[in-house]
């Protein structure tokens, strides 16, 4: 692969195959930025939920939820992670990218996701009654929304507290 070290990310929500952020890492597979590494699982169980406008979220609340399916990426550190935290809204304080163990064909791999920021990902578990999924899945996928989508006042944050505090059902079709 093309430049710098190789990080392993595990993915499992719209940027798995067929879902509809995987455009970014099939782009940077074809750069040689990125490699698919096959299936995993998470190897302790962790919240998976889904939030406003479908957007799937794992909590950093280790032996909560379940264990969660996903895939595992070689990815490039100086190329890759860079666009994949950009997607992610790294420095916008939407997800953080920390550690997770994962189960994958050959054994234990540690590896990074990305995780509800913790200003607000406890909190979403909490709005969610405190119920996981173990896979986001394409039945869920048909809930996502995708940005160019969403209303022009979109705030990511902004949304993320109504949803948490007000309940709105409205954002989470």
């Amino acid at each position: 692969m093309a430049g710098g070290g190789d990080d392993l990310i595990f993915v499992y929500g719209t940027l798995k195959r067929g879902f509809y952020n995987h455009y970014l890492l099939e782009d940077l597979i074809r750069a040689g930025a990125a490699a698919y590494l096959g299936p995993c699982t998470t190897v302790e169980a962790y919240p998976l939920v889904c939030g406003p406008y479908g957007i799937p979220y794992l909590v950093n609340l280790p032996g909560s939820g379940q264990r969660i399916r996903g895939e595992l990426y070689s990815v490039s550190s100086v190329h890759g992670l860079a666009r994949l935290d950009e997607l992610e809204g790294v420095d916008r304080g939407h997800y953080e990218r920390l550690p997770v163990a994962v189960a994958a064909e050959g054994g234990g791999q540690d590896a990074e996701a990305y995780f509800a920021h913790r200003d607000f990902g406890e909190k979403l578990w909490k709005r969610c009654g405190e119920v996981g999924l173990s896979e986001f899945n394409v039945e869920l996928g048909k809930r996502y929304v995708r940005r160019e989508d969403r209303p022009i006042d979109y705030c990511f944050i902004d949304d993320i507290h109504k949803f948490i505090l007000e309940g709105d059902s409205s954002l989470s079709s």
